[in-house]
């Protein structure tokens, strides 16, 4: 697949998420924070929503209905310039609930800002958070925005990254039950996720990343004596990527090695599976995180934390992790 390259400068497409969540309050305090990441932002959403949303938290800023990203390049930093490729959202449309209108809504603002990425229109893709649950309801059979991406690419070797100031992991597997993601340990998935975590050292400006491998097993199998995984089919991964030139180590005891790169020793850890990777990340704070997806023809990232529907419409959301999601964003397109 070909995409085109970006125009210089080109909007940031920032998807709103579920709209029964706190995606609008979120972008809209954010947008009316002075001290945010500074890029032209396209939101792909809802405008009523989001005016609503404004007002609810009593923040004056412009939302404008724009039709075409390159008029969101140049706007004012109080104004949101809104594409929606969704019908209108009716008003009395429930927070805080699971509702199938909204999961459709959500799907549909994800994927124009991917026909957007791909055609070169925006630089990167910010998304807020979807709910499972609702897209389901509207019949979007997905686990998340990840399989949606890939498939949309046209991609395979992709993986998830959970980053914040002290840790950067990927993921060999993501959304799938603990059985599943045991079998998901294969030599080509063990190959694919040191690779990438090879190049998202790169992105982060590591001239030789250090790539760590956490084990599957207690004490990464202890040779053989708690499994055979780490032994026969991570080790010899890791073997294949280091010929390749690949300063990738382990597998590593999963219960010291999150410990060890954030005391400097690692750069990049692979985890085996999305809780192994996920707990010690959000353990340091959801507000500071950051979710990529490697392996995609363009950059996107996203909030680490769900549609909050316990606190959806009350105006209590935290735009932090957002913020960290844009600046991350600009960061991996050139700044």
């Amino acid at each position: 697949m070909t995409t085109k390259s970006p125009p210089s400068p080109a909007p940031i497409a920032l998807t709103m998420g579920d709209p029964s969540g706190i995606g609008p309050e979120i972008i809209v305090k954010l947008a009316a924070d002075p001290g945010r990441p500074a890029a032209d932002l396209l939101v792909v959403g809802d405008a009523g929503v989001l005016r609503r949303a404004a007002s609810l938290l009593g923040v004056n800023i412009a939302i404008v209905p724009v039709t075409d990203p390159s008029q969101a390049v140049g706007c004012d930093a109080r104004t949101l310039c809104v594409l929606q490729p969704a019908p209108d959202l009716p008003a009395d449309l429930p927070t805080g609930q699971i509702d199938a209108r909204s999961g459709a809504a959500a799907f549909a603002y994800v994927q124009k800002a991917i026909d957007l990425a791909l055609a070169g229109q925006v630089r990167a893709m910010v998304t807020a958070p979807l709910n499972k649950e609702a897209m389901y309801a509207a019949g979007v059979r997905y686990p998340g925005h990840t399989e949606i991406l890939a498939e949309r690419c046209g991609v395979t070797d992709v993986a998830m990254m959970l980053a914040n100031d002290e840790l950067r992991v990927v993921l060999v597997s993501i959304h799938m039950s603990l059985t599943d993601a045991i079998a998901a340990v294969t030599p080509e998935a063990e190959s694919r996720a040191i690779k990438l975590a090879h190049r998202a050292g790169l992105a982060f400006g590591f001239a030789k990343p250090r790539v760590a491998v956490a084990g599957l097993n207690p004490h990464a199998g202890e040779g053989g004596m708690f499994g055979r995984e780490d032994l026969e089919i991570i080790a010899p991964a890791i073997a294949t990527a280091r010929l390749e030139g690949i300063e990738a180590s382990g597998p590593w005891p999963g219960d010291t090695v999150f410990m060890r790169a954030r005391k400097g020793e690692f750069d990049v850890v692979v985890a085996q599976y999305h809780d192994q990777g996920l707990i010690p990340v959000k353990y340091l704070g959801v507000d500071n995180g950051v979710n990529a997806t490697l392996g995609l023809p363009f950059v996107r990232t996203s909030v680490d934390h769900g549609t909050a529907f316990d606190i959806a419409g009350k105006g209590l959301a935290d735009p932090a992790s957002l913020a960290y999601a844009l600046k991350q964003a600009i960061a991996m397109t050139g700044g």
